[in-house]
């Protein structure tokens, strides 16, 4: 059986990452550096660290120069000690604390220590820095710690000072004091931070108890200091968190996000125990939330100093460090230092760069901490915090992975199937594991929901994965609908798995996987009975054929319309019209009409034969489907108009007549068969009909001899028709004279048709009349042709007349034309060149001008037709070869003079044929010159190179 899980290449990444050498969270590492004296105590902020050697001296590092220290001598000769040393987030401003209760101060900048004369008389325990306003220059207003219990402000400068004022310390006072059961105790720490709309608060701490001040200072009074938090009433006051035991001391440490101004979480080192939780600076009484206690152990020795980073606090031992998880409060790590260095001093941590330092007398230590959250998803999900295990195994597959099964298990336990499933989707469970897991617990639902979950994270590569789950969701959909729809009190369910049904068919990444394999889905639908659903289907797949036909097995046949007409398939309207046409004949017939050009008005003639012929309305929408293509789409396909054709002459033979008229008696424009209209109208005995045909076929006898059997006036309309033919028409018309008198036996018709046609004769028509007929008949008939001949005779006789006097006229001019001379002066120019006439041979016209011989050829030739020109060229060629021969000395027989003769006379007939071509009239005032008026004046060929000529 093919299993539902990860690629490969997943698991080699799993393997992978279970096989890096897992380093510890906290990376010890000792500072190569061995001080010049015993170091008293040590501090360090922003990359600068600050220690205090022997009696008198300080010695300052910048980490990022390491190699460059900074040593500096306190100045003092008096028996005093280093208390403890302070150092602001800066790095800048260093406080320097000591047993005579006074307070010294030195600038990164600066080499000598300045006294705080003001501070002179307390022993200061804590300082709380101002992160909001300090800088290199100035601390800002500070509170500072005694170990009276008082809390001062104060405020530090770095200047030199003026005349009057050269102590660095601008002011220092008492602005509230903390006290224990037994009175005023020392003030161990102090934190200061802003929080939401400009409220600060103040955490301090004596050895047991935790006060929290909070005020909201003005934006823009911040440098007046923080007087405001301690003189509210008691009763405003967040409670004092106390607890049993002390230590004598106490110290709180915070930890800090990056990118972060205020603190995240604390923890407090007290005498039983650790105190830590979140803090929450928008909440207006105490700002602790998610308190917890971590008690110490009752055989262990009391911890020095407390370092909190983001998942553990670290506590430090005489000869160790303890690392605590927050999470679950496990001991996870523990380092044991040897007694080679001495006890240890103090733990501090770097609140910018999150290190960690700690210190004995002799030597310096740094812990790096190496992604701490590696192991925290563990520890959520032990605790059931799924979500929160999961956001810190993003990057980490395999842990991912682990936390989701165990989720999915967790819900699967608590009943919850569908969470279960689809945390069990996202997992690289085996698939039949889990799908039998639902299948004995009898959840359909879930199973559903894990089976589409699994089938979205397939990809379109694992066809067969796809396919068995799609094939296997739709079974599972059909039987949950058919449950639920035997159940009337579950429509509303019913009605929302239908609706989710739909989208799963509907889903674009299902598309393709159930396009391959709809024929399956069809039988699955079938098999359930599911009729709406298996249409449904066959319309997302664009299978309409599926879609019609069921509907037409359901008698449906409207709705069956409506799909094709929705779709608008031209062969599936081809396939369905004959079934449809049958019993919705005007509908199909109006869809037809809606569909227009897109349908083959001769694919759909089976669909208009398959009627009964009693079937009238059938017969009525056959007709007006095929009236619509032949008179609106202008159709010319000869099939459509032989149907159309055959419908009028058997059901409508009262627009047979119409439509044959209309189509005219052009055979070129006529779109139907001919002979297959002469055999239908005459099969159905529509002899009118047949008339026009015959007259369309240009076969007038026939056409005669079948109107003489309808109506006389028709056969008439008919003998007309040949006009270019008087020997026919005035055979047809003797067709309509003997149908007339011896059928008709009618001897007035008769001589109405005579006076008909004007070919015809009384002697032309008298054999068809019997003996029997008078001659009174005839009478006029007889005098009306002798009339006729005898203005026949008279107009000949005129015609010849006419001719007789032309002739004599044409001889007149004849002779009047050779005696016509004209004269031609010796200053006589020709026309064209406008040089003298009388130099070359020349032609002078009736009109006046005069050309050369040359220029007349030179206008006239160009404008001569081509045929005209080719016959000048040969004359020319001919009159060219006709040369007179040299005279010979010798004596000319007379054959050479008969020759002669011969050559001058076919000189002269050339000459004359070729003025019949050149001088058959004026170049300016003949037709030519009438027939040249649309010819430019410059050929189009040479206009450019004219054009340029004039530039």
């Amino acid at each position: 059986m093919q299993h539902f899980h990860g690629t490969s290449t997943d698991y080699l990444c799993y393997v992978n990452a279970r096989l890096e050498k897992e380093t510890p969270i906290f990376n010890k590492q000792r500072i190569d550096f061995s001080p010049p004296e015993n170091i008293n105590s040590l501090v360090v902020c922003s990359n600068q660290l600050c220690m205090s050697l022997g009696k008198d001296s300080i010695l300052r590092i910048d980490l990022m120069k390491a190699d460059q220290p900074n040593q500096v001598d306190l100045g003092r000769k008096d028996d005093f000690k280093v208390h403890r040393i302070f150092l602001d987030p800066t790095g800048s401003h260093l406080l320097i604390a000591l047993n005579t209760s006074e307070c010294l101060y030195l600038n990164r900048n600066a080499q000598k220590v300045r006294v705080l004369s003001r501070w002179r008389g307390h022993l200061v325990e804590s300082i709380g820095w101002n992160k909001l306003l300090g800088n290199e220059t100035s601390t800002g207003p500070i509170l500072v710690g005694t170990a009276q219990g008082l809390i001062f402000e104060a405020d530090i400068s770095a200047s030199e000072g003026g005349l009057f004022s050269t102590n660095p310390d601008q002011y220092f006072r008492n602005i509230h004091t903390l006290e224990e059961e037994t009175g005023p105790a020392p003030v161990c720490c102090l934190e200061i931070n802003r929080g939401y709309e400009n409220r600060f608060s103040v955490i301090a701490t004596t050895p047991k108890r935790l006060f929290q001040f909070a005020a909201k200072i003005p934006e823009g009074t911040e440098q007046q200091g923080f007087t405001p938090l301690f003189n509210q009433p008691v009763d405003d006051l967040p409670s004092i968190q106390e607890f049993p035991g002390t230590l004598g001391y106490s110290e709180i440490a915070f930890y800090t996000q990056k990118l972060r101004s205020i603190p995240s979480s604390f923890a407090w080192m007290m005498g039983n125990g650790v105190l830590y939780g979140n803090l929450d600076f928008s909440r207006p009484d105490s700002i602790l939330t998610d308190v917890q206690v971590w008690e110490y152990p009752s055989s262990a020795e009391k911890p020095m100093s407390i370092v909190l980073t983001q998942f553990h606090f670290l506590l430090l031992l005489p000869d160790r460090i303890k690392a605590i998880c927050i999470l679950n409060g496990q001991v996870v790590f523990e380092d044991i230092f040897t007694e080679k260095f001495g006890p240890l001093k103090k733990m501090l941590k770097d609140p910018n760069i999150g290190q960690i330092w700690i210190h004995t007398e002799r030597a310096v230590f740094r812990y790096h901490v190496e992604r701490e959250p590696r192991d925290v998803w563990k520890m959520y999900m032990s605790m059931g915090k799924f979500d929160l295990a999961k956001e810190f195994c993003r990057d980490r597959p395999e842990c991912m992975d682990t936390v989701l099964a165990n989720e999915a298990e967790h819900c699967f336990q608590s009943k919850k199937y569908i969470e279960s499933a689809k945390c069990y989707a996202l997992t690289q469970k085996y698939f039949e594991e889990v799908a039998l897991k639902f299948i004995e617990a009898k959840q359909e639902e879930a199973l559903m929901e894990y089976l589409q979950k699994k089938l979205s994270n397939l990809k379109s590569s694992e066809k067969i994965q796809v396919t068995l789950l799609t094939t296997w969701l739709t079974e599972l959909y059909l039987n949950h609908l058919g449950i639920l729809e035997s159940d009337a009190s579950k429509r509303s369910l019913y009605l929302k798995a239908r609706d989710d049904f739909k989208s799963f068919l509907n889903s674009p990444k299902n598309k393709e996987c159930l396009f391959n394999n709809r024929a399956s889905i069809h039988d699955l639908l079938a098999s359930h009975g599911d009729t709406d659903h298996m249409v449904y289907f066959a319309v997302l797949m664009q299978d309409y054929e599926r879609v019609v036909a069921h509907h037409c097995q359901h008698d449906d046949y409207n709705e069956a319309l409506n799909v094709l007409s929705k779709y608008k398939d031209e062969k599936l309207f081809y396939k369905f019209s004959p079934v449809l046409m049958q019993h919705i004949p005007t509908k199909v017939v109006d869809a037809w009409i809606s569909m227009g050009k897109k349908l083959d008005p001769k694919n759909l003639i089976p669909a208009l034969v398959n009627y009964s012929q009693s079937a009238g309305t059938q017969i009525n929408e056959a007709i007006r489907y095929m009236e619509y293509c032949v008179y609106k789409m202008k159709e010319t396909e000869q099939a459509i108009h032989n149907y159309l054709l055959s419908l009028y002459a058997q059901f409508r033979s009262d627009s047979l007549l119409s439509y044959l008229e209309k189509a005219g008696t052009n055979t070129n424009r006529i779109h139907y068969d001919l002979k297959y209209a002469l055999r239908l109208c005459a099969e159905h005995g529509h002899h009118r009909a047949c008339v026009h045909v015959y007259k369309v076929m240009e076969l007038y006898e026939e056409a005669v001899d079948l109107a003489l059997k309808v109506d006389v006036d028709l056969a008439k309309s008919c003998a007309d028709l040949p006009v270019d033919d008087e020997e026919l028409q005035k055979k047809l018309w003797l067709k309509i004279a003997r149908h007339v008198v011896q059928e008709e036996k009618d001897v007035k018709k008769a001589m109405a048709c005579l006076s008909s046609c004007h070919l015809l004769k009384i002697e032309d028509i008298l054999p068809f009349f019997p003996d029997f007929v008078t001659i009174d008949h005839f009478k006029e008939a007889i005098c009306n042709s002798l009339e006729d001949y005898n203005k026949h005779i008279e107009e000949l006789k005129r015609e010849m007349e006419d001719a007789t006097l032309s002739a004599k006229r044409i001889r007149e001019d004849m002779q009047e034309m050779r005696n016509k001379y004209g004269l031609v002066d010796p200053q006589d120019k020709c026309t064209f060149c406008d040089f003298p006439l009388l130099n070359r041979p020349f032609y002078l016209f009736l009109c006046g001008h005069m050309f050369h011989y040359d220029c007349l050829m030179q206008v006239v030739v160009p404008n001569l037709p081509a045929y005209r020109q080719v016959k000048l060229e040969d004359l020319q060629q001919k009159l060219a070869a006709a040369v007179q021969p040299p005279k010979s000395r010798s004596q000319a027989k007379e054959e050479d003079t008969i020759n002669l003769a011969k050559i001058q006379q076919s000189r002269e007939q050339i000459k004359a044929d070729i003025d019949d071509i050149v001088a058959a009239e004026c170049a300016y005032c003949g037709e030519l010159m009438i027939r040249s008026i649309d010819k430019p004046f410059i050929d189009p060929q040479k206009y450019k190179e004219e054009m340029l000529s004039w530039l």
